[in-house]
Order: structure tokens, then C-alpha cells, then sequence
């Protein structure tokens, strides 16, 4: 328990250094950038911890060994020697995915799976399709490095939203593309086309204190090493409080309206936000200090005809020019071409994200 070893937080492509940003902000000390994510050195606490509390990351895993194989042979002779037992319960059963690169001898993933697979069975362990365990090995370089994932579903999965839209943004991009535009919890957010009321929940369950995975369950709760005492006090080490600020959702459809309210309800915000049912034309600037507008529009990809999107883009635009002096706006899209159309100062775009097997882009203005 005590030996650190390495984590690995998986992040969203293309806002990797929004995680590590995160990772710092919550005291996951020697954290850096590496390929996919954000990797540190600590304890099975600090995996414990970063599962609760990280709002950006997809999943968290742990890397709790590595040795040499050069063929499939050797592969099953030191995965029968592995020492499995320090972590894994015989009456939880596993599953293996195994991924291999072209520098490795042993190339062929499905052979490998097979291999551990049975050293596993050869140690007393159930394998199932369906299993809430999953060991996930990398063969690189003939180097097999072993690692569980932590998580178990994707850590995007709250565990208090039922209600989603027809193309709903992730929990973990939200929160990474609010942190990507300068939010920190401080100041009002507001949704001109909510949605399913996904941005303005995590921004004020960040007000408030609200740890992520409060509400769920999570794969280290099946490990042999899991503390269920040590668990429950770190979930009560801090408590939520009251955020100074307001935020503010609206949507033209009154069905997005009520499902956003109730999302909010069950994620313990409702109280912070106020849900209207408005069209893009029709919001005004709320009283009180400047914040941040952040929206998730349709692209006509998969909901509408995006040729009559334009007009909607440019309305936004024009309401957000005349009426939200000094504030800022981050906009997500999958055609560069609609935010031009709305007319804003944006800077220019970052890298592509993947959203739904679409490639977006966050556009981000700074104060109007």
C-alpha cells in the first residue's frame, strides 16, 4: 500500500494539458504530460483520490508491473508467475485487453490475451467478457507492462444523470473545455442552448465542492488491497459549500429545459442555477459580474440541416456582442465555418477534440 508506483489518468485528445492542470490543482505532486494523459507516481490512496476527485480525467490506471517476453512462451511463463494475488480476489472475475506494437516480437494481441488468460485460470481467477475488473497489457518494445484500470466505467459517468439530448457532451470534456477557457469556479457560467444542462452542472458542482465521483461506484472497490475505511473517510474529508455565484441555463426546447432541471436536481445543484426556457435571441445578460458563456450549439452533423444553422450562429453572436460586454465565450463546433458566422473575436483554434465520432473545436474569445 505504502509503495508508490505509477498512474495514469487517461485524458480527452487535444486537452491533455487541461488535465495536468487539474492533476496540480488537486496536490497530485510530480504529475506531467505524456502521451494520452497525465501520468504521476503514488499510492493506491492517490488512485482512490484521483477517481473522486478529478472532474477531467476518463478513467485512472494503475501500472503495477512490467517484465521482458520475447515470445509467447515466455509470455505465459512470467504471467503465471506474476504476483496477482497482492491486488486481485479469485472471486472477482477479470477481463484482459491486450495491445502490442510492431517493435515487439510478440505481435499478435489475440494470442497474448490468450496466454494471460490462461495464467490467470492456472492462478484461480474467473475470466468473463462482462467482468467488473479489467487488466489492461502493453506489449512494447517486448516489454509487457501490466496495468488495472482503476475506474471501471468511464469516469464521465456521474452516477445522477439519466436525462441526456440527442448529442450530449461528456461530463470530462465539459469540465476540461471549462477549465481549457480560463473558468476556476469563481465566477457565473452561463448556457445559452443547455442541453441536458451538462456545463453548467459540472461548473457548479465546481463552485460548490462537489467531488466528482460522489456518486458512484468504482473497479478499486473489487481489488484485495481496498480499505473501505480509509475510502470512506477520504469521501468526507471535505465538505461542499454555498457558491458565491449564480448560474444560468436556457434553451428554446422546453423538454431540454425540464431535463436539465432535473439533472441538476439529482447532482445536488438545482438551487445554483436557473433553467428558462428561451431562444437564443431572448437571453440577456444577467445581473451581476461577468462570467463566462459556454455552449454547445447543434453542427448539423447528426441533428438538423446545418445550412440553417448560420442564422442560428450568427444570432448567438449578435446577442452575445450587444448585450454580454465583458464576458467571454467558449464555443464548441465541428465546422470552423458556423463560428465564423457568428461573427465573435475568436482566437484561433486549438487542436481537434473527438465528441461523438466527430472531430470539434473549442473557440474561445477573451473579454468582449
Amino acid at each position: 500500500m505504502s509503495e508508490p508506483f505509477e498512474i495514469f489518468m487517461v485524458a480527452t485528445p487535444g486537452l491533455e494539458s487541461a488535465l495536468l492542470e487539474e492533476a496540480h490543482q488537486n496536490g497530485f505532486v510530480g504529475a506531467k504530460l505524456t502521451q494520452a494523459g497525465v501520468i504521476f507516481s503514488g499510492t493506491w490512496p492517490d488512485v482512490w483520490r484521483a477517481n473522486l476527485q478529478m472532474r477531467g480525467a476518463t478513467r485512472v490506471l494503475a501500472r503495477i508491473g512490467s517484465f521482458m517476453a520475447f515470445h509467447l512462451a515466455q509470455l505465459d511463463k512470467r504471467a503465471r508467475k506474476f504476483p496477482w494475488a497482492t491486488l486481485l480476489r479469485t472471486d472477482i472475475p477479470l477481463r484482459v485487453d491486450v495491445s502490442t506494437s510492431r517493435k515487439s516480437k510478440i505481435y499478435h494481441a489475440g494470442a497474448a490475451t490468450q496466454r494471460i488468460e490462461n495464467a490467470l485460470k492456472a492462478n484461480g481467477y474467473q475470466i468473463a467478457p462482462d467482468a467488473p475488473v479489467s487488466l489492461k497489457v502493453r506489449i512494447d518494445d517486448n516489454r509487457v507492462t501490466i496495468s488495472l484500470d482503476s475506474s471501471g466505467e468511464s469516469l464521465h459517468k456521474r452516477g445522477h444523470k439519466e436525462a441526456v439530448g440527442k448529442a450530449p457532451i461528456r461530463e470530462t470534456l465539459a469540465a476540461l473545455m471549462l477549465r481549457a477557457c480560463g473558468y476556476d469556479g469563481t465566477e457565473p457560467v452561463l448556457d445559452p442552448m443547455c442541453g441536458s444542462g451538462t456545463f453548467l452542472i459540472e461548473a457548479a458542482e465546481w463552485a460548490a465542492g462537489l467531488h466528482p465521483g460522489r456518486s458512484r461506484t468504482f473497479a478499486f472497490q473489487h481489488f484485495a488491497n481496498f480499505d473501505a475505511a480509509q475510502w470512506d473517510a477520504l469521501c468526507t474529508q471535505s465538505a461542499p459549500v454555498v457558491p458565491p455565484q449564480s448560474f444560468f441555463g436556457s434553451d428554446r426546447d422546453p423538454g431540454a429545459v425540464r431535463m436539465s432541471t432535473d439533472n441538476a436536481s439529482r447532482a445536488g445543484v438545482a438551487d445554483f442555477i436557473r433553467f428558462e426556457n428561451l431562444s437564443a435571441a431572448d437571453i440577456n445578460r444577467p445581473v451581476g459580474p461577468p462570467g463566462l458563456v459556454m455552449c454547445n450549439p447543434p453542427y448539423g452533423a447528426r441533428i438538423g440541416n446545418q445550412k440553417m444553422l448560420f442564422g442560428l450562429y450568427a444570432t448567438l453572436g449578435k446577442t452575445m456582442q450587444e448585450r454580454f460586454q465583458g464576458w467571454r465565450v467558449g464555443l464548441v463546433t465541428s465546422d470552423p465555418g458556423l463560428a465564423k458566422a457568428t461573427g465573435l473575436p475568436f482566437k484561433p483554434k486549438g487542436p481537434p477534440i473527438p465528441h461523438g465520432g466527430l472531430k470539434v473545436w473549442l473557440f474561445q474569445t477573451d473579454l468582449l
